[in-house]
């Protein structure tokens, strides 16, 4: 451990801040990581292992923690409900970490913040959790998955039971790391890669495409010089799918109209497109260029656009359009634990009048003949098939092929519908 940082009340300081800002908690774990790079590996490791592990898990950690307190975790003061559920976590769910250890170091945080008052409160009801942790009751899914019951309802209303539940165990396990190797480099950078990966000692597989691997031990990839030179890039198996099923060729003309960070714009890029990355802000913008940059990209031009407001200047212009749409998330749980925190029906509402909005106003960016993708990544049919059947009796396309992936599937879930235009 850096003698420097204490990681854990590093840790806690975060949970903190996801409380007071609303900052999304992966957004807010790569600026932390980011900040203090020079730590080492195996503690950068732990802090990602637990901060996400802790608000993945929020919802039976505050179960466990109601259940042996006196005090429930809603009403105690923010530093010792985020120091608890740190904790918890740690007993709960590492089997590396001593209980002890976890306890001990929660007293000591406690007092070094200026509550000693509830030291002993605190070493009381975490040695409680872990004397009992064997006889916490998980029979309830909200609780066995930590999630919403309006995410479980959703899910099993659409899938069933068996699919839905295998979802949810999917939600809590550790997602896979994969990259996508540029497609227009030479086999001499490809082994100049893989070499390198070797070196570092990562674990690697080829994938589901011939460019995909799947990566293990790769904390601090963004160091590796193969990655600085842009040689290849981290993006899921299903998010590679889209450029693949879209049937992209080269001098294709691709309009991205909700691009940010610009992966499926990249890979069209790879594939020999002329593409037009358009997000609605110049931060998101700003995270495509970042990505060109380092990509090292040509035939790509970058605009700050709203995609609900109609463009008279794109009219006609796609052989293709990407339209990845902005959704409730629920295939992506596993690595953005917000997604289950902040569900609701208002927010899913929201969401879907904003893609028939999307949809309204780019449908006549494809040329006639063109393809149109639609694809999100949640799994919910109400945004993605009931959102096809809309663009199909709405607006001059036919369905081409749809695809659902589940994150059993040895990938994030995704929805991909590829629609070809049909008037004139």
């Amino acid at each position: 451990m850096d003698n420097k940082i204490n990681i854990r009340e590093m840790v806690v300081e975060m949970l903190l801040e996801v409380v007071r800002t609303g900052t999304h908690s992966h957004i807010l774990l790569k600026q932390v990581l980011d900040k203090y790079n020079y730590i080492p590996e195996s503690d950068r490791a732990w802090i990602r292992r637990v901060f996400t592990g802790t608000m993945e898990r929020l919802i039976s950690i505050d179960h466990s923690i109601d259940t042996y307190s006196s005090v429930k975790a809603a009403k105690m003061k923010p530093f010792i409900r985020c120091l608890m559920r740190m904790s918890v976590y740690q007993i709960l769910y590492m089997d590396r970490v001593p209980d002890r250890a976890a306890i001990d170091e929660a007293v000591k945080l406690a007092k070094k913040h200026k509550f000693a008052s509830l030291a002993g409160f605190v070493n009381a009801v975490l040695r409680k959790i872990s004397a009992e942790k064997a006889n916490i009751d998980y029979n309830d899914h909200e609780i066995r998955y930590s999630v919403p019951k309006l995410i479980e309802d959703s899910l099993i209303k659409d899938y069933g039971n068996e699919i839905a539940e295998k979802i949810l165990e999917e939600s809590l396990k550790e997602s896979h790391l994969f990259v996508r190797i540029r497609e227009d480099i030479i086999d001499a950078d490809v082994e100049k890669i893989t070499g390198e990966w070797k070196r570092e000692n990562i674990v690697f597989r080829n994938a589901a495409l011939s460019y995909a691997y799947e990566l293990t031990g790769t904390e601090g990839l963004d160091r590796l010089a193969c990655f600085k030179e842009g040689l290849y890039a981290v993006q899921d198996i299903a998010s590679m799918m889209v450029c693949e099923c879209a049937g992209i060729k080269k001098g294709d003309k691709v309009i991205d109209v909700c691009a940010a960070p610009g992966g499926k714009s990249l890979h069209a890029v790879s594939k020999g497109a002329i593409v037009e990355a358009r997000d609605i802000s110049a931060y998101k913008t700003g995270l495509i260029e970042e990505n060109i940059k380092r990509m090292r990209a040509d035939n790509i031009s970058v605009k700050v656009w709203d995609a609900t407001v109609f463009d008279e200047t794109a009219c006609e212009k796609a052989d293709v359009l990407l339209a990845d749409v902005p959704c409730s998330g629920l295939g992506v749980m596993s690595r953005k634990p917000d997604i289950k925190l902040n569900a609701s029906k208002e927010s899913w509402d929201s969401l879907e009048k904003l893609q028939r909005q999307i949809v309204d106003s780019v449908w006549n960016y494809v040329k006639k003949g063109g393809i149109m993708i639609y694809s999100t990544c949640t799994l919910r049919k109400a945004e993605n098939e009931e959102r096809v059947r809309y663009i199909i009796d709405n607006h001059p396309f036919k369905l081409l092929e749809e695809k659902t992936y589940y994150p059993c599937d040895d990938n994030g879930g995704f929805f991909i519908a590829k629609l070809e235009r049909i008037d004139g």
